[in-house]
């Protein structure tokens, strides 16, 4: 274990990078109505939610194409350019990664992303380098705030209660991390988030 007993473990969509599936498909699709129409009932958040919690883009695909074949080109959009959702890191927050990592401070993600998705998405992004351990719910079959991934956390950190320090823009997410004890903080934004680890005697 490194000078520091306690990790830090961070949420990776709107949290480490901006996340909204609208950022790819306004690009390929014009009309404004269109586009929110899209978003509201073929590729939505919610369909996209099932890759998180491990169902294969296999399954997903096709059953969806099925479903809206006029729009099969833009569905296989969501998975061949997914990583264009998520382009954008969060202001300041890659900064303060990084100088956490400088001072030993052991950092982990915890991720409700699909175990396909992510490989291709922390392939071209070097910040996860920085990071000991990556659980993804896609690869583990369950996601926040479902208790079992907090626990799949704590094992695989050596660590649980007090001396795990997480961040996550989700309230659902930080109220399932406080009940275990965790010391969780609602993200917001960088400079927020900075305090917090001042508070907390990391930075």
């Amino acid at each position: 274990m490194s000078g520091h007993d306690k990790a830090v473990v961070f949420d990776v969509g709107r949290v480490l990078f901006e996340w909204q599936l609208r950022s790819l498909f306004e690009k390929l699709i014009s009309d404004r109505q269109e586009l929110d129409w899209f978003l509201s009932n073929v590729v939505t958040e919610e369909w996209h939610f099932q890759h998180d919690r491990g169902v294969t883009l296999g399954e997903m695909l096709p059953a969806r194409i099925a479903r809206f074949p006029d729009h099969n080109l833009l569905i296989a959009a969501y998975a061949a350019r997914f990583n264009e959702t998520a382009d954008v890191p969060v202001a300041g927050v890659h900064a303060i990664v990084r100088r956490l990592h400088d001072a030993g401070v052991p950092l982990y993600c915890l991720t409700n992303f699909g175990d396909e998705l992510f490989a291709q998405f922390r392939a071209v992004h070097p910040i996860f380098d920085l990071f000991e351990d990556i659980v993804v719910s896609g690869a583990e079959k369950v996601a926040k705030p479902e208790p079992r991934i907090y626990e799949i956390t704590e094992r695989r950190s050596g660590r649980a209660g007090g001396d795990l320090f997480f961040t996550d823009d989700n309230p659902a997410n930080i109220e399932a991390a406080r009940s275990r004890g965790w010391d969780a903080h609602l993200f917001t934004d960088a400079a927020s988030l900075e305090a917090q680890l001042t508070s907390s005697g990391f930075l």
